[in-house]
């Protein structure tokens, strides 16, 4: 019993934390007149904890436990993440081409390090500059533009307002995120940042509360309970996208996958590799787990590309990562790593 509470109050808590990030986000963006979008990808797609994960692992003299981290995570963003978030909450979306071409090609970045055998210094310093140069290159678009790519919290409001049209066929009839009173220009960000250590906490104690359940009722299974494990540890970029698109704000959701994509298989491993030393690369990362990372990661942006997240995309999604596991499993003898 004490399990399944620990699970339902990280829940609970995953879920409030989640909704306040939103709008504390949103509120920044207003009070700043910066994107959502650009704010979404450095609050949510950079992943502290992942990268506290990876650093650990490696000093540890467990490099390719770390390495197996980076491609866990980074296909989960669009076999669970994006699947389900397409599966609960379909929803429109208007992602710019260049932003998607961008997130498509992003796991090509790895090939040639991956080609050289060994990960070292030189080459997370070069992971970082190019996490830089992605960040650099979204804001001065976002930024720059008089009108921005993605509608900004003062759009968001007004989109409910008394006998105004919403400026895109993504928008509801009623604002989706509106602070109760308006805040100081940076408190926004300082709350969106107290929001985001809750979220990371929340997902611990929900991590727990699923180990506690898989414990208590002896669930065993190494595929299964691994499975169970990454989805608990997904379940805060779950929130971050599911909850963005319910509520009609998909430039969040689909920012955290976006930025936690390109962050994972460029800044995170960069710093991965700068702090714990050389990672081998085995050759089951060039012949089987990048060559998945690319196809899920092309195939979930064509989906964004459509203009629509439906249903039918999250479910095939869904069922090429469930394939991913057990060919992994089949092949290798055990599940791919995850966090």
């Amino acid at each position: 019993m004490i399990s399944i509470l620990t699970f339902v109050i990280g829940a609970a808590l995953l879920v409030y934390c989640a909704e306040k990030l939103i709008v504390h986000l949103v509120g920044a963006a207003a009070g700043l007149h910066i994107s959502v979008f650009l704010l979404a990808i450095i609050f949510t797609g950079i992943e502290f904890d992942d990268v506290a994960l990876g650093v650990a692992l490696n000093l540890d003299d467990l490099g390719g436990v770390a390495l197996g981290t980076v491609f866990g995570t980074a296909i989960s963003m669009t076999g669970i993440v994006l699947a389900l978030a397409a599966i609960i909450s379909p929803t429109r979306v208007d992602i710019p081409r260049p932003y998607l071409i961008l997130f498509a090609g992003s796991p090509l970045v790895m090939v040639p390090f991956a080609l050289t055998g060994t990960l070292t210094a030189s080459d997370g310093v070069v992971l970082l500059l190019l996490f830089a140069a992605f960040i650099g290159y979204v804001a001065r678009q976002e930024l720059r533009s008089t009108t921005p790519i993605f509608r900004n919290a003062e759009i968001l409001e007004m989109a409910g307002a008394p006998g105004e049209r919403p400026v895109s066929s993504a928008l509801t009839d009623e604002p989706p995120f509106r602070p109760s009173r308006p805040l100081p220009d940076w408190a926004g960000v300082g709350l969106a940042v107290l929001a985001l250590v809750g979220l990371v906490g929340a997902a611990a104690i929900t991590s727990q509360g699923i180990k506690g359940i898989l414990d208590d009722f002896s669930i065993k299974g190494t595929l299964f309970g691994a499975t169970i494990a990454t989805l608990a540890l997904s379940t805060e970029d779950i929130f971050l996208t599911v909850e963005p698109n319910r509520r009609g704000a998909s430039e969040i959701g689909i920012g955290n996958v976006i930025g936690s994509v390109v962050f994972g298989v460029t800044a995170k491993l960069g710093i991965i590799v700068l702090t714990g030393g050389n990672i081998k690369v085995g050759n089951d990362v060039l012949v089987w787990h990048l060559p998945v990372l690319v196809v899920m990661t092309g195939l979930g942006a064509y989906f964004i590309s459509t203009g629509r997240l439906r249903r039918r995309n999250g479910f095939l999604l869904l069922a090429l990562y469930i394939a991913y596991w057990a060919i992994s499993y089949t092949l290798f003898g055990e599940a791919p790593i995850d966090d």
